[in-house]
């Protein structure tokens, strides 16, 4: 199995993006599987330019992408993409989309196929907070996870997806009172425990994982 890991250059003013900062850091092979890793821009539609170039040179079996979420305490395993930009902040090249759908020919949102509730499972399983969140906001990270998802069901069947949101890193937050953050090797564990279940669970696991609100 080829697992392709994307992470997102910093963004928003920060000097780091612990996304692809994570990324860089995991290990080439994790249970058997061999771990491709990307560097994505944070930049609407060029971000899904750079992973499809990816897809067609390395040949994936699961396309794994990886965001920053500042303000989230845990990590948590995106359940849905929408297919609308309405963009909060400009991205990396200075767009800023409203209101617009990722693919004008696509539908309303793509569920993930990635086993969510395994990889949360996985994850807490190592001592780490995570969770199902069910929205991935309407930025470049919800981009790329309906993105990914819409041009895999179109073009490239049979491939998986998916996308992870992890928070600040602490040198992130030392300006930022009452904001959380988790260590570095922390992440990278816990990213490595969500592909380990990747690798090991075709189909998810059928336990709560919904919320209130």
């Amino acid at each position: 199995m080829k697992i392709l890991v994307t992470g997102f250059d910093p963004f928003g003013g920060e000097l780091v993006n612990p996304a692809i900062e994570t990324v860089k850091r995991l290990r080439d092979n994790i249970s058997g599987a061999e771990i491709i890793k990307l560097e994505i821009p944070t930049v609407c539609h060029k971000s899904l330019r750079v992973i499809e170039e990816a897809v067609v040179k390395y040949d994936p079996d699961v396309v794994l992408s990886i965001g920053q979420a500042g303000g989230r305490p845990d990590i948590t395993i995106e359940r849905v993409g929408i297919n609308v930009d309405d963009c909060r902040i400009p991205d990396n090249e200075g767009n800023q989309i409203i209101d617009e759908p990722v693919y004008p020919d696509g539908p309303a949102a793509y569920f993930v196929t990635i086993p969510i509730k395994a990889m949360v499972q996985r994850i807490q399983s190592r001592g780490i907070p995570a969770s199902i969140s069910n929205t991935a906001g309407t930025f470049v990270c919800n981009h790329v996870t309906y993105g990914v998802c819409h041009m895999l069901a179109a073009k490239y069947p049979g491939k998986r997806s998916g996308f992870i949101h992890i928070p600040f890193l602490p040198q992130q937050v030392i300006d930022k009172k009452n904001m959380p953050s988790m260590s570095q090797d922390v992440l990278v564990e816990g990213i490595e425990a969500a592909i380990e279940a990747i690798v090991d669970t075709p189909t998810d696991i059928k336990v709560m994982g919904g919320a209130t609100h």
